[in-house]
């Protein structure tokens, strides 16, 4: 009993929750868990190569016959600025040295590149069914080769002036991605954080703006959420912390302790940690650093000097350095495995649907 069926029938799933592509903590094992429970699995491509990504979805492919969401980034690639990275250097080098670290010492470059020619060739190769992205669409001639293979394609918007200008350059369905939700935020057409409305305010003006369907993210992890979502005119949900603690995520261990002990009040949006605004549970980076800085380098550069803080910190069972991206219903989350927690959270709906419905 789902009210609209227009993101079953275009995806051809059993309910409809999709993954969230939560770059870093996800990849195959956890989309074919979602997979067999009747949601639309996704697998992040951001912080993979496309060699990496052409694995990924060999791996699904063999395991499951379901439809795959590839996630990609769309964000204009910055150059590093030298100067404004030795700043930031200077102010992390305390803690290096806390933790015996060399702070001149070489780093690897952050690795969060944006949809180029190169990832649209594995999409066309690999035909997912879903493409979406992130901070906007690519530029039109790669967006019509995306659109060539079949594939629908997504996007989030933060805002509704953001959901009428995705609808207007060729996204089929659009992600109403409230305040609440985490990770980082979609924003492309706007970059004040003060003005970011939350889910509830945000999915019934976006529905009203645009013909497309709406996919609603945001503070959404059990079956209250997602009956809600409906009533709002939403066609599906997009849910992403509640899977952190199932078994098949890639959450270190220090970092899942860390998430089962989040609460309400434990998360933050911060631009400290990569340099883009994104929800996560607080640390010690961002209670010091920030929240907001405007020492951050911009995304993703100010990520690169947090590498070897995090691998040294968590070496010591510590979260100090490490991107916890969740959203604000992370107390909601369970410890489950992902095609129970899907079926689980379809069912909850469904129930709450049926009684609002007076079934």
């Amino acid at each position: 009993m789902w009210p609209d069926r227009r993101i079953i029938d275009l995806f051809k799933i059993e309910a409809p929750i999709l993954l969230a592509p939560m770059a870093g903590v996800i990849d195959a094992e956890i989309a074919i868990a979602v997979a067999e429970g009747g949601g639309l699995a996704s697998i992040p491509c951001a912080m993979i190569s496309a060699d990496k990504a052409r694995e990924q979805v060999n791996i699904f492919r063999q395991r499951v016959r379901a439809p795959i969401n590839l996630n990609f980034f769309c964000h204009e690639a910055v150059e590093a600025d030298p100067a404004r990275e030795a700043v930031w250097r200077q102010r992390l080098a305390p803690y290096y040295r806390e933790l015996g670290l060399d702070p001149d010492a070489p780093i690897n470059a952050a690795n969060r590149a944006p949809f180029d020619a190169a990832f649209c060739e594995v999409v066309e190769e690999l035909r997912p069914e879903v493409v979406s992205f992130h901070f906007g669409l690519p530029d039109a001639p790669l967006l019509k080769r995306v659109k060539a293979t079949g594939a629908i394609v997504i996007s989030s918007a933060t805002i509704v002036r953001e959901a009428a200008w995705l609808e207007n350059n060729g996204a089929d369905i659009i992600i109403a991605q409230g305040a609440e939700a985490g990770g980082h935020r979609g924003m492309f057409l706007t970059d004040n954080l003060a003005e970011q409305p939350g889910t509830f305010a945000l999915v019934p003006q976006v529905v009203d703006a645009v013909k497309v369907p709406v996919i609603a993210a945001g503070g959404i992890a059990d079956g209250r959420g997602i009956a809600a979502a409906f009533a709002l005119g939403a066609s599906g949900v997009q849910i992403g912390s509640a899977y952190l603690r199932c078994p098949e995520s890639k959450v270190s261990t220090p970092a899942r302790a860390a998430l089962t002990q989040a609460g309400d009040d434990s998360t933050v949006i911060t631009n400290v940690m990569t340099g883009r605004p994104a929800r996560g549970v607080g640390n010690r980076a961002m209670r010091e650093l920030g929240p907001i800085s405007q020492d951050a380098p911009a995304f993703p550069h100010a990520a690169t000097a947090f590498g070897p803080l995090k691998q040294a910190a968590e070496k010591q069972g510590r979260v100090d350095f490490t991107n916890l991206w969740a959203g604000q219903a992370i107390g909601l989350g369970r410890d489950m495995p992902a095609a129970e927690l899907t079926l689980a959270l379809a069912a909850d709906a469904q129930d709450r649907l049926r009684r609002l419905a007076g079934g």
